[in-house]
């Protein structure tokens, strides 16, 4: 039986995706939390496994090569999930080409649009004392608002992100856009977003991944302490 892999994960849009691929591949996984508001983060032991101080990252005792492996950023992890268990990545060169650019898509433009449009909307008016900048709520807003333009005309034409196939493209993509409400969005005018958001949340792997932890989450508001170990200046 093939060693679970161990998981350092926090139930957020990045821990989210990690669960999903494992539940979605059928791995077995170990879970360890970090608890990113208590700044567990920078803990000496996990900083050895992902230095960027960031979860989720993992460590697979069966290796590419037998031995143990490390890795950290959520992109890098779901494709080395998807390189080896030989799913979810595209079964040639030109799907393949198609998942690892929306995957891209996903790292660079709506997790930190979506992101920054969750700090300003949300966190940001919480600070002491509190801070609410319309330039940049609106930035973020408006630009979560056209990228969610861009998946739903992409969704348009093919069942899922990357094509007519479930891809680690669409487990990046998902945990982010689900949280439309929370990045103030309206997709009322983007069905094919809308019914993507809707089939993926009914499938089992899915579902299950996105509760892995759900009862550490709380929309209270955030303390002094937590906030100085998300926002607060760091070496």
């Amino acid at each position: 039986m093939a060693q679970p892999i161990e998981v350092f994960y926090w139930p957020t849009p990045n821990g989210w995706k990690i669960s999903i691929a494992l539940e979605e591949m059928g791995l077995p996984y170990k879970l360890h939390y970090i608890n990113i508001g208590a700044g567990e983060q920078f803990a000496p032991e996990f900083l050895a496994i992902a230095p960027n101080n960031r979860m989720p990252a993992i460590t697979d005792p069966d290796g590419p090569d037998g031995q143990p492996i490390s890795i950290f950023e959520s992109g890098a992890i779901l494709q080395y999930l998807a390189r080896k268990t030989g799913t979810f990545g595209g079964s040639n060169a030109r799907e393949q080409a198609a998942v690892e650019q929306w995957l891209m898509w996903q790292m660079g433009g709506l997790g930190p649009m979506a992101g920054q449009a969750h700090h300003f909307l949300t966190y940001a008016p919480q600070l002491d004392p509190p801070q609410v900048l319309p330039y940049a709520q609106d930035r973020y807003r408006s630009e979560v608002n056209r990228l969610h333009g861009v998946l739903d005309r992409q969704l348009a034409k093919h069942e899922f992100v990357a094509g007519d196939f479930l891809s680690i493209a669409d487990m990046a993509i998902w945990p982010w856009a689900i949280l439309w409400e929370r990045q103030e969005q309206d997709i009322s005018d983007k069905p094919h977003l809308k019914r993507w958001l809707d089939a993926l949340a009914a499938r089992p792997g899915f579902a299950t991944g996105r509760d892995v932890g759900a009862e550490k989450r709380s929309n209270a508001p955030m303390s002094k302490e937590a906030q100085k170990a998300l926002f607060g200046k760091r070496d």
